[in-house]
């Protein structure tokens, strides 16, 4: 296949599948080819085998650590004497080597080889090292066969710029599905946890060893040791969580399952940007080798993934580059002026894009405003050492001007002496050769020393070159070694291998439990939980297998804390104690230790302790009748209005019926006694809306969500969301509990409307209009915080008649017209008078029986 075609998702593949590539034949001078697919499509693989079959060959690698890890595979196949190292920081070159394996930007491209390839291509289009991958795919060539391997993103531009090239696109071997969002301490075994800055990974390593109990770490600023160790603590399933930044991304092959993104953004050097979705492809597909499936998705606190993005990875179909960055190599060193000058040409070719200043071009300029740089620069030969010099990399990324003062440095003792004196180099290095210090002191230490491996090998800048790059390598693998010491220490928890080797003696030595005064449970001197309120909660890090004798034994050590509590709990006074409005938790000193349950009354709820089997049946009961009095005193505060009818009117048995019903409803009944005029309810406060008794008092914020929580309770149903708290309407389709009836809610039209404002409104409207039509002022929908359209229905649910306005024509001046409240006009009632008792019989037994009088009497 030669085009960049859309296509679906990729079969799934047998786990026995041949999945070797088979280059297609060309014509000998067409020699010019690229592999380009998704991740875990064996392109890198592929390559290694075609350039071992040429007798000589140059690989080029975006990173030191792939570099060094395929070095490695290379010389397993064909001997340490027949293979080459090349990166900015380490040189290893056998005098028969015959194969290289270089970073891109190391990659001896005057050296003639038979063949040569060039990994992640793509990288063309990075602003800092596009224009060298750019140059190397423009230029470098081998005598038989050019390889670039890459995503299918540069395809269109490979065509443009390379006419003669052939392209071969490759399917990924395995499905990639993405999962959404998971909780950190529920991401599965082998997951690798990606973040994107140095803070956030720590941050989220510490989480992981507390929860999970220790996870590898891995940063591109890493040396290869480093590196090799981390993954090394992963990959034997020390630990099951890999941290790492997006270098996993460029080739890292490892056994993970998932990938899960802590962030969708990045900081490039310039500015924080979001990760584009060739980006999160090229590391979620990290997920996933072989044959085997994999899934991504996103964690803590980073936003899910859009779903056009989802889909552009999970079927590897994403935009083609526009454009790649360029730079002019071939550079005129007359002067450091027309350096820099020549640095600026414009690009030659349609498809390229001129490079933004890039470190070793900012250096340069920072040093031309140098006059002693200036000066010193002063034949080609000093320009252009001078340019070399600019092109140390900054590794430990302290900014231009220290990074500009070391280069400066470094070409003035090279202009002075031809080559830098061995005392200041042993000054430099000994200054790094330590190991104390926390991780980040180790990891801006090995960058240091990165700085001066690639110092020492440059050969013609120190003499007795291959003694300085053993002695920089050594420093490096001494840090490196403390560096893996102090992540492992640091997010790796030794806890469990020895506890497993203390629980398989546990029948001849017991176990040593105890209980610290925070709640902390330790097993032989190791914590494995935390005891809460009356509940053991086990360290999730502990072996599965080990969890139920690791609970025996911390029980064992709460035989006589769980009395203790109990009793504290007992003695406790009512401020110890919170009722969580929102979900009917009980708790005690900040820990959930009951549960409201429905009971006999919707004001007498009863509790459900929150325990194991800790509790006996005698404790749980305490606890119980504890909670319960609680809630008793708590209801009898908050809902001490609808308490005081209660016990004024318990001598007026006309009331009785109606307060009963008030209590039954949680303070709110149906108004099928009547309570009107000079009813003694009337007196006490209570009002009737709507055929709805209600009291005024229970319509205020605490009272409100006390009652919706004890409703929610009893009907099991949710708790409702109350209105804003200085509302006196919603809309009625935003709020649809039907408990909001019983709250004072009711619905009126289009909208919930206070029971007292519908009160007082049907009051007040009523009185207005006893005479005559009545005009509505202007200011009523926005005073009752409704809508104009909404005022007809709500005065209609009230029982209140209003005509609407005609509007005035077009032609015609005028005020604007305005509601008109009818006039209200007597009805016969559908409903026969209440009976009236007789006074003989107000306080008889026989009240009851009045009704029945009066009925007879008419």
């Amino acid at each position: 296949m030669t085009g960049f075609p859309a296509r679906p998702p990729p079969a799934r593949l047998p786990a026995d599948a041949d999945v070797s590539f088979v280059m297609p034949r060309h014509d000998a001078d067409h020699h010019l080819h690229a592999i380009l697919g998704p991740t875990n499509t064996g392109k890198t693989h592929f390559a290694l085998e075609r350039m071992l079959a040429h007798p000589s060959g140059i690989i080029g690698f975006p990173l030191r650590l792939l570099a060094r890890e395929n070095y490695e595979r290379m010389v397993a196949l064909k001997g340490a004497s027949r293979v080459a190292l090349i990166t900015g920081e380490e040189k290893i070159v056998p005098p028969d080597a015959q194969w290289f394996s270089c970073t891109v930007e190391a990659m001896p491209v005057d050296r003639s080889v038979a063949f040569l390839a060039v990994d992640e291509i793509q990288l063309c289009a990075d602003p800092e090292r596009g224009h060298i991958f750019t140059t190397r795919l423009l230029h470098a060539r081998g005598r038989e066969e050019t390889l670039f391997l890459g995503a299918e993103t540069i395809a269109p531009l490979l065509r443009r710029l390379l006419p003669g090239i052939t392209i071969d696109t490759r399917p990924r071997l395995s499905a990639l599905t993405c999962t959404g969002t998971m909780r950190l301490d529920k991401l599965p075994a082998r997951s690798a946890i990606v973040a994107f800055s140095a803070a956030e990974l720590y941050a989220i390593a510490e989480l992981i060893r507390t929860r999970r109990g220790g996870c590898a770490v891995v940063m591109g600023q890493m040396s290869p040791r480093t590196r090799n160790a981390q993954v090394a603590l992963y990959q034997n399933r020390e630990v099951d969580y890999l941290v790492a930044t997006d270098a996993i991304g460029m080739g890292l092959n490892m056994d993970i399952a998932h990938v899960a993104f802590a962030g969708l953004s990045k900081f490039d050097g310039r500015r924080r940007r979001p990760l584009t979705a060739a980006e999160i492809g090229q590391i979620a597909g990290r997920a996933g080798r072989g044959a085997r499936d994999g899934t991504f998705g996103t964690t803590g606190r980073c936003p899910p993934i859009e779903e056009p993005i989802i889909e552009a990875v999970e079927t590897h179909q994403f935009d083609p580059l526009e454009r790649l960055i360029w730079r002019n190599d071939e550079l005129d060193f007359s002067s450091p002026h027309a350096l820099l000058a020549s640095l600026s040409r414009p690009p030659p070719l349609r498809g390229l894009q001129a490079s933004e200043p890039t470190s070793d071009a900012l250096i340069l300029g920072a040093l031309v405003l140098d006059p002693d740089t200036l000066a010193a620069a002063s034949t080609r030969s000093r320009t252009k050492l001078l340019w070399e010099t600019c092109q140390i990399p900054d590794f430990r990324k302290l900014g231009e001007r220290s990074h500009a003062q070391l280069c400066a440095r470094v070409f003035h003792l090279l202009v002075e002496q031809r080559r830098l004196p061995p005392a200041w180099l042993k000054e430099q290095l000994d200054r790094l050769d330590r190991v104390d210090g926390d991780v980040d002191t180790l990891m801006q230490r090995l960058a240091g020393i990165r700085i001066w491996s690639y110092i020492a090998n440059r050969d013609q800048w120190i003499a007795n070159a291959p003694m300085w790059q053993d002695r920089t390598r050594a420093v490096e693998d001494k840090v490196s070694d403390a560096l893996h010491e102090r992540l492992t220490a640091r997010f790796v928890d030794r806890r469990s291998a020895h506890l497993i080797r203390l629980l398989e003696n546990e029948a001849h030595a017991p176990l040593l439990s105890a209980v610290k005064t925070d709640g902390e449970v330790i097993v032989e001197g190791h914590p494995v939980g935390r005891m809460e309120g009356f509940l053991l909660h086990l360290d999730p890090s502990l072996p599965s297998s080990d969890r139920t004798t690791l609970a025996r034994a911390a029980r064992r050590a709460l035989r006589t804390e769980i009395p203790r509590r109990v009793q504290a709990c007992h003695d406790a006074p009512d401020t110890a104690f919170r009722l969580n409005e929102g979900t009917g938790d009980i708790s005690w000193d900040d820990v959930v230790i009951g549960r409201l349950r429905a009971g006999q009354e919707v004001l007498r709820p009863t509790v459900a302790p929150c325990g194991d089997d800790l509790l006996s049946p005698r404790q749980r009961d305490t606890i119980r009748t504890r909670l319960e009095r609680f809630m008793a005193h708590l209801i009898a505060r908050e809902l001490a209005p609808l308490f005081r009818i209660q016990a004024a009117a318990m001598n007026i048995p006309e009331a009785r019926g109606a307060l009963h019903e008030m209590m039954e409803g949680g303070g709110q009944a149906s108004a099928r006694f009547p309570v009107t005029g000079r009813h003694p309810l009337c007196r006490l406060g209570v009002r009737t809306c709507l055929g709805q008794l209600y009291l005024p008092a229970l319509l205020k914020p605490r009272p409100l969500r006390l009652r919706a929580l004890l409703l929610a309770v009893q009907t099991g149903e949710n708790v409702p969301e109350l209105p804003p708290t200085a509302a006196v309407s919603v809309i009625a389709r935003d709020f649809l509990s039907p408990l909001l009836e019983r709250l004072g809610w009711p619905v009126c039209g289009g909208v919930r409307l206070r029971i007292d404002m519908a009160d007082r409104l049907t009051h007040d409207l009523a009185q207005r209009a006893q005479r005559h039509d009545v005009a509505l002022r202007a200011d009523f929908a926005p005073w009752l915080g409704v809508r104009t359209a909404d005022v007809p229905p709500i005065l209609k649910a009230l029982g209140l008649h209003l005509s609407t306005p005609r509007p005035l024509s077009k032609d015609m001046a005028g005020p604007l017209p305005v509601w008109m409240l009818a006039r209200a006009r007597p009805r016969r009632s559908r409903h026969r008078p209440h009976p009236v008792v007789p006074a003989r019989l107000k306080d008889s037994p026989f009240s009851a029986l009045a009704p029945l009088l009066a009925r007879q009497s008419a």
